[in-house]
């Protein structure tokens, strides 16, 4: 889904209310968007389906017919998206039930923010990483056992239907592929830029190219490639793409003018 402020968008399920604005507190300092909080199976439900949900915080134990596993369950049943479960229970019957749900990862009551927060990293990485062996058009752009050995130091890019996720500090930050107005290299780095935002990857400009699957992303330049989409005026010496103004360059120009078709 198209998410304007480039951040993870997160569902929170849980009926006690000072654990779920502390929940939310938590979520916010990390950079998060609180996409809605639930107490209840059916509200969350109607939650997901009005609202963007990159991935859902469940308390197993909330009030209602639906515990935080049937929840699961029927969120499953209308959105392929990870879940974390946050529980006080920890007893055998009741991982045992979590387990047959395949939760991204299981917290006990009280987290620790830092375990929070390395549970959201992975559980976005692993359905990555999960969706990219069952669908064509999703690509494993970094597999977690795997570095890229001509760059073992290039970020970790991960792929979801139409969009990327690129860690920027200690969280990943979603950008949607048709949001990409173009890419700048700056030696061993590459600026991501959108209308809205600038992101920075440790990874030189022909490894993201490599990595991104948008063909409407050309190089036009040695450190500047653009998004054809957004492409509002140019001449043999320049290209504007939003309020950017790109040099193209002359050996790129035969395979800019290549996209078009002349009349």
């Amino acid at each position: 889904m198209n998410h304007p402020d480039g951040r993870v968008h997160i569902l929170i399920v849980e009926d006690e209310g000072i654990l779920a604005l502390g929940l939310e507190d938590t979520l916010l300092q990390d950079g998060y968007q609180v996409a809605g909080i639930a107490d209840n199976g059916p509200e969350a439900m109607a939650l997901l389906k009005e609202n963007p949900v990159d991935l859902v915080l469940l308390d197993i134990h909330i009030k209602g017919d639906w515990d935080g596993i049937e929840t699961a369950r029927q969120i499953r049943a209308i959105k392929d998206i990870p879940f974390i479960y946050l529980t006080a229970f920890a007893d055998e019957a009741t991982v045992n039930r979590a387990k047959d749900t395949f939760p991204a990862a299981y917290l006990t009551k009280p987290y620790q923010p830092a375990n929070l927060r390395i549970a959201i990293e992975m559980a976005l990485h692993q359905f990555a990483f999960r969706k990219s062996t069952t669908e064509a058009k999703v690509i494993p752009l970094n597999k977690p056992v795997e570095k890229d050995k001509t760059n073992p130091s290039a970020e970790t890019i991960l792929a979801i239907n139409d969009a990327i996720f690129v860690k920027q500090n200690y969280r990943f930050l979603k950008i949607v592929l048709t949001d990409i107005l173009l890419l700048e290299a700056d030696s061993n780095f590459t600026y991501i830029y959108t209308r809205e935002n600038k992101f920075i990857l440790r990874c030189a400009l022909q490894h993201v190219l490599e990595k991104i699957n948008l063909p409407q992303l050309i190089r036009v330049h040695r450190s500047f490639a653009v998004n054809l989409q957004h492409l509002e005026t140019f001449n043999d010496s320049f290209i504007v793409i939003g309020k950017h103004e790109v040099p193209l360059g002359r050996n790129y120009k035969e395979e800019f003018f290549k996209n078009f078709n002349f009349l």
